[in-house]
């Protein structure tokens, strides 16, 4: 009897450590992957932007040619399906799901489709394929979305389905919750976001909202708020307005100005307008709140191993990733070619962003920004994409302006080219009016404290 429990209690102790192997190596594994910093040739970088570079390199010129034909090939396959339904299509859920569209995302697919041919071929108006528009997406932002998409798809499953989230999730609960409205694993995108790049932050989110694990609201707060640019891209920023001597103090005040806007944004509309329901009603229940007999740290661990247990094997985590790249190949390439294009062309060919700038002169004028009227038109286009204000911003005299606009174009986060178009692709409930209004918030936000700093330093 007393050798049954012993065993037993034995058989108990393999168990727990079998589930704290199968949570902790996995996990920090996405750790490294995602979050961990690396000096590559003097830079700072992570292992997965590392990756991205060799592939990059390794496929060189041909990358814009294989990026068109994947938007392509989604266009005609979506069309396609919605007037000939494909049998091999209509049969395989993951594939009917993918290009069964309504009908306003199968004109934003048809729409990228014709911009990835017309870019590539340069056939048509060159405001479409000129390198400052589709030619800007095609060949500098897009073979980067395009390999990132292939390894954060396979490897997001580290940080998703082996305990880091539920792990990181009960630990800072007592934070988020108050702090930003948010459940503690949002942390994990943020960190994701911060190291890595916005683009990662967005799939983290968008998979978890799909998982049921965020709610409308909590998604739509999480990847407007915490999908922020990567350390990497913003040293590029601040060299491009030729303040690169100026970094920490220009870092610091973007963390300042954005701690303050994730705080104040989640609580007005539209973001606290949202509902916090679920995807088709698929709630994961999975609490955060801590029992009794138990410390944030032992439930933390406890719920990371029950989620470790559930693991499915290798092969089931393989084809979940090549899943997870043929959706943001398919699905989001064409919204972001589409979307980015159609809002570089408004930038660089109509007067919009002017205009939109000119209420800014006079709250510009109040902060005592030098050279209002030029900087008003850099706070806005950034809609648009998020270097234009940089480039902008680069032919001003003033530094205590050029300061303000580097800073000011890194908090506003939302910006078409990228960002805005992988939201609007995703299942996240947004829409480009409410990513506008957001925009326009966190400006209006962040701008009086960077403009404080700004005369404080200069």
């Amino acid at each position: 009897m007393i050798s049954e429990k012993i065993n037993s209690g034995n058989q108990e102790e393999i168990e727990t450590s079998k589930n704290f192997i199968k949570f902790i190596i996995p996990s920090l594994l996405g750790i490294l992957i995602f979050m961990s910093p690396i000096k590559i040739d003097g830079e700072l970088t992570i292992p997965i932007a590392f990756f991205s570079d060799i592939f990059i390199s390794f496929f060189g010129e041909n990358l814009p040619l294989i990026v068109s034909t994947t938007i392509i090939i989604s266009s005609i396959l979506s069309v396609g399906f919605r007037f000939f339904n494909f049998g091999i299509i209509n049969n395989n859920l993951f594939l009917k799901n993918l290009f069964k569209v309504s009908d306003s995302w199968l004109i934003v697919r048809a729409i990228g489709g014709l911009f990835a041919f017309s870019t590539i071929f340069e056939i048509g108006p060159d405001m479409i394929w000129s390198l400052d528009t589709g030619g800007l997406l095609l060949y500098d932002l897009m073979p980067i979305l395009f390999t990132v998409f292939i390894f954060a798809g396979l490897f997001i499953p580290l940080l998703l389905d082996f305990g880091l989230l539920e792990f990181v999730g009960v630990l800072l609960n007592g934070f988020m919750r108050p702090v930003f409205t948010l459940p503690g694993r949002a942390s994990v995108d943020c960190i994701a976001s911060w190291l890595g790049d916005g683009t990662i932050g967005v799939l983290l989110t968008s998979k978890q909202y799909e998982e049921g694990y965020y709610s409308q609201r909590e998604a739509a707060v999480i990847g407007t708020t915490f999908s922020v640019v990567s350390i990497t891209f913003c040293l590029v920023v601040i060299a491009q307005v030729g303040l690169a001597s100026m970094f920490f103090p220009f870092y610091l005040t973007i963390l300042a100005s954005g701690l303050f806007a994730a705080f104040i944004v989640p609580r007005i509309p539209p973001l606290s307008r949202k509902k916090d329901i679920y995807i088709s009603d698929s709630k994961y229940e999975q609490s955060e709140i801590i029992p009794q007999n138990y410390n944030s740290f032992s439930w933390g661990l406890f719920k990371a191993m029950e989620k470790s247990n559930d693991n499915k094997g290798f092969l089931y985590y393989l084809k979940k990733g090549i899943e997870n790249i043929l959706d943001m190949w398919l699905g989001v390439l064409p919204v972001v070619m589409a979307m980015g294009t159609i809002a570089l062309i408004i930038a660089e060919f109509t007067p919009v962003f002017r205009i939109l700038g000119l209420p800014f002169i006079p709250l510009l004028n109040i902060l005592s920004i030098p050279e209002a009227t030029e900087a008003s038109q850099a706070l806005v286009v950034g809609f648009a994409d998020m270097f234009l204000p940089s480039l902008l911003g680069s032919k001003i005299e003033s530094e205590l302006t050029r300061f303000v606009i580097a800073c000011v174009s890194v908090t506003q986060l939302i910006y078409m080219s990228e960002v805005g178009g992988l939201l609007l692709g995703s299942k996240i409930p947004i829409t480009i009016k409410e990513l506008f209004i957001i925009f326009i918030e966190r400006t209006l936000i962040t701008l009086p404290i960077i403009a404080l700093v700004a005369h404080i330093l200069f």
